[in-house]
């Protein structure tokens, strides 16, 4: 488990940043500790320290995970987010969509949200902006990417993609033996 380099810090907030914007130094300076974020096995966990230093015991090979899984490095060292980082993401999100209760089992089985699925969208939300996807009920249900800007929601007919789908709550059972 090592620190994250410069490029991949850099990679990991951008993505970050498409979700929660200037939120993310949220995420490190919290009221009940200091928390960062570690690599193992392409894997960018979140941790708070006090864990970091126990976990420091176990050697590289023994260790599976600590913490909470924020994403991976692809091949091409692209980040990739799981679905693990929604509770962190879900409360600092600047732009969400709310999803009618017909179109959330669909979501999340994995398809994107329609226009005759979407219930609500926050103001002012650019094209390929990252979104948080609600339910009706507030409860956080994945994240995805806006197809469409918020004004060209309103225009849009019915069976037209809103929001791309990216993770969803769904993917624990799903790819539950990935998800490390």
């Amino acid at each position: 488990m090592r620190p994250l380099t410069e490029d991949e810090t850099k990679t990991m907030f951008e993505k970050l940043s498409k979700y929660i914007g200037e939120n993310i130094k949220l995420l490190v300076d919290r009221p009940d500790g200091t928390y960062c974020f570690r690599l193992h096995n392409d894997r960018v966990y979140y941790v708070s320290e006090k864990i970091l230093k126990l976990a420091t015991n176990i050697s590289r090979d023994k260790l599976v995970s600590v913490g909470t899984c924020f994403g991976k490095f692809t091949k091409t060292q692209k980040f990739r987010l799981h679905i693990t980082a929604l509770d962190f993401l879900a409360p600092y999100a600047k732009f969400k969509v709310w999803v009618k209760p017909g179109a959330e089992q669909s979501f999340l089985y994995g398809n994107h949200v329609m226009k005759s699925g979407l219930g609500r969208i926050t103001e002012n939300t650019a094209q390929y902006q990252g979104v948080v996807v609600y339910s009706m009920a507030d409860v956080p249900l994945g994240f995805g990417v806006a197809a469409k800007t918020t004004q060209e929601c309103r225009r849009v007919d019915p069976m037209s993609i809103v929001v791309f789908h990216q993770a969803d709550i769904g993917e624990f059972i799903r790819s539950e033996d990935t998800l490390t």
